[in-house]
């Protein structure tokens, strides 16, 4: 099964990455490893973490405070948010009624 990330989730992961580069030499390949590592639990078993609301799941990076919230549309995996767990919860909401943008 393939994945795709909402835009702005694809931004989140970005602006993470950069974020832990500037952190410490080499943790930004840790936290993009630690991403991946998830969205590939994902892909191979989508209904095995639990619905956070309505069709929209949330798996947690663990070592990082991260968690992939997604959706599991007919032929693929749409990756709504790469969250933040201290951000404020629910910002990301208005991306399922227009995943597009």
């Amino acid at each position: 099964m393939r994945f795709e990330f909402h835009p702005e989730a694809l931004a989140e992961y970005e602006d993470a990455a950069h974020y832990y580069a500037g952190c410490q030499k080499g943790l930004e390949l840790r936290f993009i490893a630690a991403v991946e590592h998830v969205i590939q639990q994902i892909i191979e078993s989508p209904e095995r973490w639990p619905v956070l609301e309505e069709d929209i799941r949330r798996c947690l990076t663990r070592v990082f405070p991260y968690a992939v919230l997604y959706s599991v549309e007919t032929d693929y995996i749409l990756i709504i948010s790469l969250m933040h767990s201290h951000r404020e919860p629910g910002y990301w909401r208005k991306r399922i009624a227009n995943p597009a943008n």
